[in-house]
């Protein structure tokens, strides 16, 4: 499975591509950080990073694209302008028809360190290690963009399974609910 891995931002927007196999294995394919300047209006920061998004794609065909989740911030405008960008790379996979799945990043610090709380630091020395990189990522939203594609790679099977089993549930309670109705129908005759 080839995953993209974005680390949204409108300062620093990290992509990342990894192809996973079987097992926990995954190799690194690509990794770079797009930069728009702090003085650009933001639709024009939005616009390269939208073009940037679609070049990747493009480029290195992602079955999946796994984006950092923003669910707060302190800084509220930070916090927006993150969601914005994570909304133009989501726009750009939806219209090639590619799915997107959202990982916060506890959820991607857990997968790649084993702990929920880890650090810049020690996600991007779990990335250099995980890949067998010569030298770590930088800057940190590259090392966070394979994280988030790492993240994907071992979480999708029991993402997929989840759907799967809440799928049957409720198949299952459709059919009970028919059942019951079949039956009040019935004792009304």
């Amino acid at each position: 499975m080839r995953v993209l891995g974005v680390d949204p931002g409108l300062t620093r927007c990290g992509f990342g591509v990894v192809d996973g196999g079987s097992g926990r294995t995954v190799t690194p394919v690509a990794v770079d950080v797009v930069r728009t300047p702090a003085d650009l209006e933001l639709s024009s920061r939005l616009l390269r990073i939208s073009e940037a998004a679609e070049s990747w794609i493009d480029l290195h065909r992602p079955e999946v694209v796994a984006i950092e989740r923003v669910f707060s911030q302190h800084n509220v405008r930070t916090a927006m302008g993150t969601a914005q960008a994570g909304g133009v790379v989501a726009l750009a996979a939806a219209r090639r028809g590619i799915p997107v799945c959202f990982h916060t990043p506890s959820e991607v610090k857990a997968a790649v360190t084993g702990s929920g709380s880890a650090d810049k630091a020690q996600v991007t020395a779990m990335v250099t290690r995980i890949l067998k990189l010569a030298t770590a990522p930088k800057p940190a939203d590259a090392a966070d963009a394979l994280a988030l594609a790492i993240c994907h790679c071992w979480r999708a099977p029991m993402i997929e399974r989840m759907a799967r089993a809440e799928a049957a549930a409720a198949e299952q309670k459709r059919r009970y609910q028919a059942r019951l109705a079949e039956v009040k129908k019935a004792g009304t005759r």
